[in-house]
């Protein structure tokens, strides 16, 4: 009997020990995850069910803070306009139109949120849905793209073109939503406050013709009807196979069907085109209300201005469904960029055309520098191809490739682009190779260097103001150097350079609180001590906490024992005192018998 309870009591143990064994959820996620990626790409992945915080009838969040925190919902239209205009050339318009209906849109929905009630949409409520109309290269994806990254928000662009009514050829336009909370993480809080983008709208608009393909294009406007004010999009379609796997492991795992979908209630619409034809049915409308006017306009450039009059009425007779444009309430217009305008883009420093160059370069270790006369001639060339911003790219591309072929095979580590590298890139080439060390190529490499200091300098103290609201971090003239360093021997852009400096400071805040926590010891780091771990920490290439933690025993032991001496419980340290804690500790000292004496 007791060998038999020993045997039932092993087979147990072996049973909870092979019960053990088995892999978590998480484990299995990965491990399944991992062979579907394997064998059918990186976008195949089973996420199995999981709570998010919903708001529910009344409102009230069901979860702590939810995912909403992640998205700057109070930033203030001048805010972002300041933003955008540190990285847009022109377009002042657009500019102000885009950042106070976006913020308007999405503090709107905070103010709801923060009274505790659902943000509806109510009867003939619309969304501030955008329309925006201006020539290829003019920055209408660039602008879009850097507001959905400022405000933290999932960002997806899609081409009307390759959309159908019924998604039999190309896609349908629900993929967009879809693939909104792909780029959200899968989070479908967080994408059900998206911003989608669509291209090339224009193509879609008819031409009133039963014949070709209107049926189509008024079928793919039709079918953004819905998603465009509010409907349910379901996530699990017939021909999406990860949809299908994710509900088959759902169903596996709990024996139900899961009906996952997002509403697009809150996700903002911005389309765009290029509308050309468009100035036509506009000088038309005007010239029916005063005559002569048609005559007036007789210049590319003054049809060009009176798309800043177009409304809903010449969008319907240019070939859009009057529903669909009643969705589009915002319109706005970009300009045509000139050279002068192309010009700005190459020499504003957080432009991505020269900071791309920067980097092919700098991946052979090779610093390329551009003299501010080769810019001009550069933004020249391209205004030529009337193709806007993208008109840079190509030109510089066709002057620089031999450059960006034959420097790597040599020791050059300098190249400075110069009006005659521009102006005769293949001779340039060839007195380089052949002189690599002329002097006064490297004078003017220097001051090519000292002019584009000078300008990352002047456009960092305009962001003074962000950089306080952001991170708390008011400007020295050190950390402005140190930003400069950054953005040059790192080649990143400002921004990443902002977001490391001041993710630097915040962590040595956060050292003074939790020494001040865990020692009973009030200690505040001054400006200059501030500066100096930034400094150390970005040239030891570590992070500033670890810099604080490194001092932190021998700052726990000194201010401790003068502690003891003066009964002091507060120290406001300097760089001196970082530089030689000795010294301080002897002169706090010092200073306190001084004041007792004193007193006596």
């Amino acid at each position: 009997m007791d060998e038999s309870k020993r045997s039932r009591t092993a087979r147990q143990s072996a049973a909870q020990e092979r019960l053990d064994k088995v892999p978590d959820q998480k484990e299995l996620e990965r491990e399944i995850s991992d062979y579907l990626t394997k064998k059918y790409g990186s976008r195949i992945k089973v996420i199995s069910p999981y709570w998010v915080a919903k708001v529910d009838r009344e409102g009230k969040s069901a979860g702590k803070g939810g995912k909403l925190s992640q998205i700057d919902f109070d930033l203030k239209p001048e805010e972002l306009e300041a933003y955008l205009n540190e990285y847009v050339i022109k377009q002042e318009d657009a500019k102000s139109i885009l950042a106070t209906k976006i913020c308007t849109h999405f503090n709107k929905i905070r103010h709801c949120l923060d009274q505790g009630r659902e943000p509806e949409p109510g009867v003939g409520a619309i969304k501030n849905n955008i329309i925006l109309v201006g020539p290829t290269g003019v920055g209408k994806t660039y602008l879009v793209k850097l507001i959905a990254k400022k405000l933290g928000v999932p960002f997806v662009k899609g081409d009307a073109t390759k959309f159908s009514e019924t998604g039999y050829v190309g896609g349908d336009v629900e993929d967009l939503v879809r693939d909104l909370v792909y780029a959200a993480g899968d989070d479908l809080e967080l994408a059900q406050y998206g911003i989608i983008y669509i291209d090339e709208i224009d193509k879609i608009a008819s031409s009133g013709s039963v014949w070709g393909p209107d049926v189509s294009r008024t079928g793919v406007q039709r079918a953004l009807l819905k998603p465009m004010e509010e409907t349910e999009v379901d996530l699990k379609v017939p021909h999406d196979p990860v949809s299908q796997i994710q509900a088959i492991e759902q169903y596996r795992r709990t024996g139900k069907k899961e009906k996952r979908t997002v509403n697009t209630r809150h996700i903002l619409f911005i389309v765009s085109g290029a509308f050309n034809g468009l100035e036509r049915i506009v000088r038309e409308r005007l010239s029916k209300k005063q005559i002569g006017f048609g005559k007036a306009i007789t210049t590319k450039e003054a049809e060009r201005r009176l798309l800043k009059q177009v409304n809903a009425e010449d969008l319907i007779k240019y070939g859009f469904e009057s529903e669909f444009v009643g969705r589009l309430p915002v319109i706005t217009v970009l300009e045509e960029l000139n050279a002068d305008d192309l010009y700005q883009i190459l020499a504003n420093p957080h432009n991505p055309i020269i900071t791309s160059k920067k980097r092919d370069f700098s991946a052979y270790g090779i610093d390329i520098k551009f003299e501010d006369e080769a810019l001009k001639m550069l933004a020249q060339r391209a205004a030529k191809e009337r193709t806007g911003a993208r008109g840079l790219v190509s030109v510089i591309e066709r002057i620089l490739i031999q450059f960006e072929k034959r420097l790597p095979s040599t020791d050059i580590r300098q190249f400075l682009v110069t009006p005659e590298v521009v102006a005769q890139p293949d001779a340039e080439l060839e007195k380089l190779l052949a002189r690599a060390d002329d002097p006064e190529r490297e004078a003017r490499f220097l001051r090519a260097g000292h002019r584009e200091r000078e300008v990352l300098r002047e456009s960092i103290w305009r962001r003074e103001r962000e950089l306080l609201h952001r991170y708390q971090m008011p400007l020295t003239s050190f950390r402005v150097e140190m930003l400069i360093d950054q953005y040059l021997h790192w080649d990143a852009d400002l921004k990443s350079a902002f977001d490391e400096l001041g993710r630097f400071h915040q962590q040595v805040r956060h050292f003074e609180e939790r020494f001040s926590e865990e020692h009973g010891l009030t200690l505040h780091f001054d400006d200059e001590a501030v500066d100096e771990i930034l400094h150390q920490a970005l040239t030891r290439e570590t992070s500033a906490f670890k810099i604080c933690q490194d001092l932190s025993k021998d700052l726990e032991h000194a201010l401790k024992l003068v502690r003891d001496r003066t009964s002091q419980e507060s120290f406001i340290l300097n760089r001196e005192a970082l530089l030689n804690l000795d010294a301080y500790l002897n002169q706090v000292i010092r200073d306190y018998y001084q004041k007792t004496l004193f007193r006596e």
